[in-house]
Order: C-alpha cells, then structure tokens, then sequence
C-alpha cells in the first residue's frame, strides 16, 4: 500500500486536473485496455483509488435535442451529455497478406505500395509520378504513458515520425509502380503537397515551405524556403496542414486544425487555429478564407460549381452521437460554429453564453458524415473508370472513432452529387477495416484518397503502411 501515493503522484502528473488517478479514471477507464495495466502498469491494490475517485462535474439543464436541415437530411442532434462520454481504441492487427479491403462489385483492390511508415496524404504530378508523404503523430512521454494504459497506442503508429515524402513511378501504367525513391527528407510533420510551375510546396506542421522543381524529378536536394509561419501541433492529431491551390493556380488554401477539443486551453491560443487561411504563391497576402472549422483535413473542389469543399472533424466528449463530422462547402468569410456552437445555432454547453454574436451566425454545414468517424481524406471524383453514379461524387476516408463506445467510420465513404450538390447521405465504400468489432480489432485505417489520372483511386492506410488502389474492371 506504501506505492499508492507514489502511483497517484505519477498519474497526477499526468492527468493534472484534480486527484491524478481519478481523473485518469473518469477520462479513460471506461474502456481502458486492461491487458496494459495487469501487464505493464498498475498493481491490485489500485482498486482502493478507484473505488475513492469521486464522479467529476458534468453539465446538467439541457433539455431535448434538436435538428439540423443539412443538404441531404435532416439531423437530429441529441441534448450534450458529458456522462455518456466513453471512449473505445481500436487495436491495429494488420492485413494478412492474402487479405484486402473490401469494394462493391466490378471493383477490384490492390496494394499499390507497402512496407512504408504511416503514409498519410498523396498527390499526383503532370506526369503521373505519385508522391506520398509519410508522418505520424509523436507522443511526449506523459502522452505515450497514458496512451499505453487507455489502449490508445494500440490505435496509432507510434516512435519518432518518418518527416519524408517518397515517389512512386508506374510508368507502363498497369497499377504498379516500378520505381520508388525517397523525394525529400528533413520534414517536420508534412502533410499537405502542392505543385505549382516549377515549385514544389510542402506544408509542415510549423510552416509553408517552397522547393525548387522540375517534372520528372526524383529527389530534391536543396533546402526549401519557409514562406508562412503556422502554429505547430495540436489536440490529438490536429498537427496536420493540408494544401490546396485554386484553378488558376494564384492562391494556397492552407488547412490548420484547433489546438485543444474545445478552446479550454484559452483562444488566445488559438490564434489562425480551426480556420483555412488564404495566402499567395509567395506567401503573401494572407487572410482567414473561413472560420470556425474545427480540424478541416481535406479539402478538394466542387467540379461542377468550382467552390471549395473541406471535411472536419468536429468535438469530443459530449456523447457518441455528437458532434457529427461533416462535408460542407466553404463559404468565404463563414463561420463553422467551433468552439461555441455546432451545425447551426446549437450552442456547445463548455462555452455557454460566451459568443451569442458567433453562435447566431454559425453555419448548417451540408453533408453530415456520422459523429467521432475522423473524416479525414477528401476528393471529388471526376475520372470516366468508375460507374456513373460515381461522377463528380465526393470520396472520403474516414480515419475511425475513438470517442465512442462502439467503432464507427474504418472506411472509405462515398456521397452522391447532382448539379453541384449532395443529392444523397454517404455511404460505405470501401470496407473491411474492422476485424472484430467486439474487440476492438482493425487491419488498418484510411487516411487521404486521390483519384489518379487512369480513374483508380487511391487510399492510404497509415497504420498498416499499405497504399491501396481501387479499379473498376470494366465489362
């Protein structure tokens, strides 16, 4: 009994808020993996701290939910409710290798590169060579201590992040790669990927950067030009910045998600967070191009009515049918609602009354994508490979719940347009992540999707460091 208090001591260093193991308690037992406490952590007689801990506050006098008219239907928002708050990490096992995701019928699925740390997003140059940046979040020891007891580490790819973007080149174009090599190195959490002319963008998680390029390059050798400063990391896996140009190639649309779920660490920290900013080729001119926008991953256009699409993951802890994540188009100068409201006027009950002016503007996004489905990955399809109904429908990777008592998401999802618009909910795509739902297995998670320029589209799975390609076989 001697090591209780040294054992609170510990977690109360890592879970600062109040008695260190009952917070810890509260935030993640409901689910926590017990093979890591039995096995790595805590002894027996911690079951005298946990039968101690006292149920934290939680917000009481919400009445009924509400609804929402979104593009495609209308959505009923459940009242808030922090005590229904659990969370549920999913246990990465890997793909047998006679084994794939799962497509509709006339698909075929391929494993168009393997072998590579955490590839997240993908883009295509003029001449067909695929770049592929790889990045994974990267824990503090606190952060790797307490991941490891709720099963969280089980969920990610962990160690130090790859920071290098690899090209792949299929030359004869039959849907595997001949050639691949190392582009570029010496990154700091890339994500997001642009050619403009001969310029190569890279969006780090600190900053713009610009590379001197050349079509058919292999390797870029010099050393970039740091051309917008950005706010580093984020809450959970908000560290990632996506990159974007308009059709005529004069502005960068830059994606930065919050620093924190919901402004509780002080918005004076959030400063050019939850916002996609607006910048010239060089850097200049910058201008919040919308607001609001939680953690805004992909971003893609309209190819029917040219407007900016984004899909965002929306807030944690309020319960497993809220907040939904979203599709929406982006509407300059609009805000999204984060942190005090979401999808309309539904004021989030952590920032109560703080912004009535924000909260009545806030924005009914379009397409609701299902609550804590971490959708991430985003493009509109406009290729002639894939079926009709497809045709200048939106793709989605949808990364996988945390957040939630049960798994959602683990796919890709696809929604129907018409004339510009959602003319449909999403629906599953690709499928198969999940091996065993009751407990918690998957063989991996999608991340980005780019459709290339033969049609096939192509998915990355990070935590399994496959890049998979889907093709329709044609009849």
């Amino acid at each position: 009994m001697l090591l209780l208090p040294f054992l609170n001591l510990i977690l109360t260093a890592v879970f600062p808020q109040g008695n260190g193991f009952c917070n810890f308690r509260t935030l993640y037992f409901p689910n926590i993996k017990s093979r890591y406490i039995m096995k790595n952590y805590l002894l027996p007689a911690v079951a005298v701290l946990f039968f101690s801990c006292k149920e934290t506050k939680k917000t009481d006098g919400y009445g009924p939910g509400d609804e929402a008219v979104t593009q495609t239907d209308t959505v009923k928002l459940p009242a808030p409710d922090e005590k229904s708050s659990k969370n549920k990490f999913s246990n990465v096992i890997g793909w047998p290798k006679d084994k794939a995701p799962t497509a509709p019928q006339g698909f075929t699925v391929t494993r168009f590169a393997e072998g590579i740390k955490s590839p997240r997003n993908m883009i295509q140059g003029e001449n067909g060579d695929i770049f592929v940046v790889l990045s994974n979040s990267e824990r503090s020891t606190a952060d790797k201590i307490k991941n490891d007891l709720s099963g969280k580490s089980d969920a990610e790819v962990g160690g130090k992040s790859a920071n290098r973007i690899i090209l792949y080149r299929d030359a004869n174009k039959d849907g595997i790669p001949e050639t691949s090599s190392v582009f570029l190195t010496n990154l700091n959490q890339p994500y997001g990927m642009l050619i403009i002319k001969d310029k190569f963008y890279v969006a780090n998680t600190d900053g713009l950067y610009v590379y001197p390029y050349k079509p058919g390059d292999t390797k870029i050798t010099q050393t970039g030009k740091k051309i917008v400063n950005l706010p580093a990391g984020g809450y959970n896996n908000h560290w990632t910045r996506n990159l974007i140009a308009n059709k005529d190639q004069s502005k960068i649309y830059i994606s930065v998600g919050s620093g924190s779920n919901v402004g509780e660490n002080g918005m004076e920290n959030e400063v050019r967070r939850a916002d996609i900013l607006e910048v010239n080729p060089d850097g200049s001119g910058e201008k919040i191009y919308a607001a609001g926008l939680r953690n805004p991953v992909g971003m893609s256009w309209n190819p029917t009515t040219g407007q900016l699409w984004t899909v965002v993951n929306e807030r944690d802890e309020l319960g497993d049918e809220l907040v939904p994540d979203y599709l929406t188009s982006v509407k300059p100068d609009a805000f999204y609602g984060w942190p005090y409201a979401y999808f309309g006027k539904n004021e989030d009950p952590r920032r109560k009354g703080e912004k009535p002016d924000l909260v009545a503007k806030t924005i009914v996004p379009d397409v609701p994508l299902g609550s804590h489905t971490a959708s991430l990955g985003l493009t509109f399809y406009t290729g002639s490979q894939f079926p009709e109904q497809y045709k200048n429908g939106a793709f989605i990777g949808q990364h996988g719940s945390w957040n939630r008592s049960s798994l959602v998401g683990y796919q890709v999802a696809f929604v129907p347009f018409k004339n510009g618009k959602a003319s449909g909910p999403y629906q599953p795509f690709l499928t198969g992540f999940i091996a065993d739902e009751a407990k918690g297995d998957v063989y991996g998670r999608p991340v980005g999707v780019l459709q290339i320029a033969d049609g096939s589209l192509l998915v990355a799975d990070d935590v399994s460091g496959i890049v998979w390609r889907v093709a329709h076989t044609k009849k």
